[in-house]
């Protein structure tokens, strides 16, 4: 069964001396973090003041922190978010939910093994393919043939030599 709360960042550090936080977002961008108007911390719901993108990061202000102090007591913390709240594009995927599908050869049906990693890049994701070898593929339409997350696999076109 999926889960509701997804990983999606991490505080990292404070900003400034009112309270907000940077976040360090793994999601495609800092600005995907920014639309969302709840956060969930140690799996509490916790309402976003405010939120700006700022030098790869999401600054944000959390309600319920007002200083510093309580910025600081927010450091390291895992910022998650409810996949409820979010509609994603056609064609997109939470990384979450293809960790563990297995990996299927297009042409011959063999099983080449199950995503282990999505490797964000700056030109696009590449995914980690662990079975008998580890395999990188890039996640483009000339080698991901097919995502089935109901099925639980991603049909891959292969070239020689991956």
């Amino acid at each position: 069964m999926e889960s509701k709360l997804l990983q999606a960042g991490k505080i990292v550090n404070t900003h400034g001396i009112r309270g907000e936080v940077r976040i360090e977002p793994w999601a495609d961008s800092p600005a995907f973090l920014a639309n969302l108007d709840t956060l969930y911390i140690d799996g509490k719901p916790t309402g976003v003041v405010s939120a700006r993108v700022h030098k790869g990061y999401l600054i944000a202000s959390l309600e319920g922190i007002f200083d510093i102090d309580g910025a600081i007591r927010m450091k390291n913390k895992t910022v998650c978010i409810c996949r409820d709240d979010v509609e994603l594009e056609d064609g997109q995927n939470f990384i979450a939910d293809l960790i563990g599908l297995r990996a299927i050869d297009e042409k011959t049906g063999e099983e080449l093994g199950v995503i282990s990693d999505v490797l964000p890049r700056p030109a696009n994701n590449v995914y980690v393919i662990k079975g008998e070898r580890e395999i990188l593929v890039p996640a483009v339409p000339d080698f991901v043939k097919e995502i089935s997350i109901p099925n639980g696999y991603i049909k891959f076109s292969l070239i020689d030599g991956m």
